[in-house]
């Protein structure tokens, strides 16, 4: 077994297809896929379903993938050490984040980074599940580290550092009956339609937890995934919204009051797996964002 054919097949795994990881491999998908059918040859077992519209596991890859991943971080481990000791970091740094926040300015930290390591590849995704997704992709091995926000403690497999909390305000339209409401109650928002993101991202939990604190019902009538959008749903009559107020463009005819009786604390953070030893490029990542943080205070 070649550590090329689990490297193949790690790529087809993740991509679900032959043709992004050609691509992301940089080589040819004949020999990804020459490499793939090397490879269950010799573990005789059928490791990929190929469709016309699809690529998925079959029991016997999906019991592979994480043994593959563990190979590979073991040999770039092995890299790493030789690297620190050549004095360049090599190799790639797959990072997590969450669309549309600007909090951090992940292109200034990163590029900070590269300037450093530029030997280093960095790849970034993002989750259709938010935070909860990013989370599964560092304790699957399919992610270095990610840009999160996860109210109350961290799951189990993940270590966390808090880097920031914003305040999330109550979001409505120009001419709702709270627009001019001197103080706001959570209670006050019973029966209202919500505007809100699906469950798994940062700021639906802690709206969530709020209004479970309070024993108040609400109802989430329209789920968006781009914070930056919120607002306009709001302006266009479809709910109110809870946000913070950076999401909300000074163009938008809504209107940000404060819920006064709830904690709306956004928190954002950095975080990685517990179970699995930082690469070297991890660990230079997290150290910058440290220092940022010394600097910040």
């Amino acid at each position: 077994m070649e550590l090329r054919h689990l490297e193949y097949f790690v790529a087809v795994a993740e991509e679900r297809n032959f043709t992004r990881a050609a691509a992301r491999l940089h080589v040819v998908q004949s020999g990804v896929s020459a490499a793939i059918k090397a490879l269950e040859h010799e573990l005789r077992a059928p490791l990929l379903e190929r469709t016309s519209k699809r690529v998925t596991l079959t029991d016997a890859g999906v019991a592979l993938l994480p043994k593959a991943r563990a190979a590979l971080d073991a040999v770039l481990a092995a890299r790493d050490a030789v690297g620190e000791v050549r004095g360049g970091l090599r190799g790639s740094l797959r990072i997590g984040t969450l669309t549309s926040v600007g909090l951090i300015d992940i292109p200034a930290l990163l590029g900070d980074f590269h300037r450093t390591h530029p030997a280093v590849t960095l790849r970034l995704t993002v989750s259709p599940s938010g935070s909860a997704g990013l989370v599964d992709g560092l304790t699957d091995g399919s992610l270095d580290l990610a840009i999160v926000s996860l109210p109350g403690r961290a799951p189990g497999g993940v270590h966390l550092r808090q880097m920031h909390w914003e305040r999330l305000d109550l979001v409505v339209p120009a001419g709702h009956r709270l627009a001019a409401a001197d103080r706001i109650a959570i209670g006050d928002l019973a029966g209202e339609q919500f505007v809100d993101f699906p469950v798994g991202y940062g700021n639906r939990s802690v709206v969530d937890r709020a209004f479970a604190a309070a024993g108040v019902t609400r109802q989430v009538s329209t789920e968006v995934i781009d914070i930056g959008t919120g607002a306009r749903f709001v302006a266009a009559g479809l709910g109110v919204a809870i946000l913070p107020r950076f999401a909300v463009p000074p163009d938008v005819d809504v209107v940000l009051r404060t819920v006064s009786d709830a904690d709306l604390q956004w928190p954002l953070g950095v975080a990685t797996s517990a179970v699995r030893a930082p690469s070297a490029a991890t660990r230079a990542l997290l150290a910058l964002i440290d220092a940022g943080l010394v600097a910040d205070r």
